[in-house]
């Protein structure tokens, strides 16, 4: 597009009507990967790319053709998607942390995420583990990392022993696996932001009084803000977790609610709810990050009761 022709207080609203149409670049690109439109997604990317240039918005809507390709199985695709944002971002973090910015850890996050669940989708697991583990390295102290190691127990910790939760403080009784060694355990890792954990709770319930041999404890962590987005002191902020459990987990009373970071870490809870079942050996018998119906839940708390 040329502006030299044009009258300079109109060359102006044209430059001004072409970086806004920009703004929402993640937004229209994934809107037309809801429609499976990757031609169109393509074309938004690229006539972004050549007036603005490689930005962090660019690259978190780059990544989102590879989680749309993935999605469709389309493994080969998806991993050429993701190693291309990977590469790009690197590029940028030379100048910049990773946490600097709003758009580069979802970016980075799902670059390599699509590539070791391509690498898994394609018979190379080992692969895809080998990825998240190195990238752990990298961006163990980043906040992509309770994504990292999500997508590495999602392809390795099934069959592996669980590694014991950890806090200095609880909501309700104090618990740890050596004194519920031998027993079933749920773990649900929830947020007091999270709508899906609330609508989790019924389901919880309703499994709680039909299994009584099972143990169910409830991790959680602290965000930063409490009601309303509101920035909260550590104390202020347990004091809303502690509010929020009551008002909506009400048949969960009287549970084991370790509040702590680091579990969200090492058990990869980076989406809430996520579920974890333990079995009688203290190993992983199951893990799904996000919410479950009851038949699905159910059906696997069966299988290690």
């Amino acid at each position: 597009m040329t502006f030299h022709r044009l009258p300079f207080r109109f060359a102006g609203l044209v430059l001004l009507l072409s970086i806004s149409a920009f703004a929402g670049i993640v937004d229209d690109v994934r809107e037309n990967l809801s429609q499976n439109n990757f031609s169109a997604a393509e074309a938004q990317l690229k006539s972004y790319k050549d007036q603005r240039g490689i930005t962090p918005e660019y690259l978190e809507a780059l990544s989102w053709m590879g989680r749309a390709a993935l999605a469709m199985q389309q493994y080969t695709q998806a991993e050429s998607y993701a190693k291309q944002t990977q590469t790009l971002a690197v590029q940028l973090l030379k100048n910049r942390p990773l946490d600097a910015d709003e758009y580069l850890p979802t970016a980075l996050g799902a670059a390599y995420e699509v590539q070791a669940q391509s690498l898994a989708g394609l018979g190379q697991k080992t692969q895809g583990a080998a990825l998240l583990r190195s990238a752990l390295r990298t961006y163990g102290n980043t906040s992509i990392a309770a994504r990292l190691h999500k997508n590495l127990n999602l392809l390795t910790f099934v069959g592996l022993s669980a590694p014991p939760l950890k806090s200095a403080e609880y909501l309700g009784p104090p618990a740890s696996f050596a004194q519920l060694k031998g027993s079933p355990l749920l773990l649900f890792f929830w947020a007091h932001w999270c709508g899906d954990c609330k609508g989790e709770a019924p389901i919880l319930e309703r499994l709680r009084s039909e299994f009584k041999g099972l143990t169910i404890l409830a991790p959680t962590q602290r965000y930063g803000y409490a009601a309303r987005g509101e920035d909260a002191t550590p104390k202020a902020e347990l004091a809303y977790i502690q509010s929020v459990w009551k008002q909506y987990y009400s048949g969960l009373q009287g549970l084991s609610v370790p509040v702590n970071k680091e579990n969200f870490n090492v058990y990869g809870a980076s989406t809430t709810p996520t579920l974890v079942l333990v079995d009688r050996s203290g190993k992983i018998a199951f893990y799904h990050p996000g919410a479950l119906p009851y038949e699905e839940l159910r059906a696997a708390i069966q299988k290690v009761m």
